[in-house]
């Protein structure tokens, strides 16, 4: 299995730490928050990994090169940053396979071997962990849409929440997903969001399984999201 790590983000809530390095490489306890994602795929066994790139892509191709300690490294770039579908869509010409498509402003401390492992043991064909947060956490993001126990959806930011059970930012996808992304149309906010990619692969019959998350995660948006990460990371 690939996966593919998007990196192309500026990070402007994060200014001045981004004014001259794309917000993957801000360091959290000692290192960049791509070391830590790189650290996960390592921790799961998935060496092949295709990084998108952009903003300031520079300082991640002249930091890492080719490699990361066993991880071959390739890179493809954004050129806009058009959300995250757009991104994943970069990636179309280096991959030929299933992935785990991760944000490389994330850091993961959670059990996504076991999605990839039920991945790999399914007939789905996408995988993703998920959580249960409250209603009014739902209307944040993406939600989940089930049918009994079957998911068919994913609803993005929607005002009354199908469910309370969200993706964790982390999905392993068939390549299909290029052109589900080529097909969709922009959100509200002008970006080619990847949950609605998704949905509409579902849309279309293919099926999805989720798997429940199990540790913590931590999305890097604000000098206080970088605190919290590195109390946390001292503590294990």
């Amino acid at each position: 299995m690939q996966a593919v790590i998007l990196a192309a983000g500026e990070g402007t809530r994060l200014r001045p730490k981004t004014a001259t390095k794309p917000k993957p490489m801000v360091r959290v306890a000692g290192k960049p928050i791509l070391s830590y994602c790189f650290d996960t795929l390592r921790e799961i066994g998935i060496t092949d990994v295709v990084v998108v790139v952009g903003y300031k892509q520079d300082k991640i191709t002249d930091y890492y090169g080719d490699s990361y300690h066993e991880l071959d490294l390739t890179y493809v770039t954004q050129p806009e940053r058009n959300g995250l579908a757009h991104a994943v869509l970069m990636a179309a010409p280096a991959v030929e396979s299933p992935f785990l498509v991760l944000n490389g402003d994330n850091i993961y401390r959670g059990n996504l071997d076991a999605v990839v492992d039920h991945h790999r043991g399914s007939t789905a064909a996408i995988t993703f962990p998920v959580d249960d947060v409250s209603p009014e956490r739902a209307t944040d993001g993406a939600v989940c849409q089930f049918d009994g126990d079957e998911l068919v959806g994913l609803v993005e930011k929607p005002e009354t929440p199908p469910s309370t059970t969200v993706p964790m930012g982390a999905y392993v996808l068939p390549p299909d997903i290029f052109h589900a992304c080529r097909l969709i149309q922009p959100s509200d906010r002008g970006e080619y969001e990847l949950p609605a990619a998704i949905d509409l692969l579902l849309t279309a019959g293919y099926t999805a399984e989720t798997v429940p998350f199990a540790g913590w995660k931590y999305n890097i948006n604000t000098e206080s999201d970088l605190d919290r990460a590195a109390e946390r990371l001292a503590a294990e």
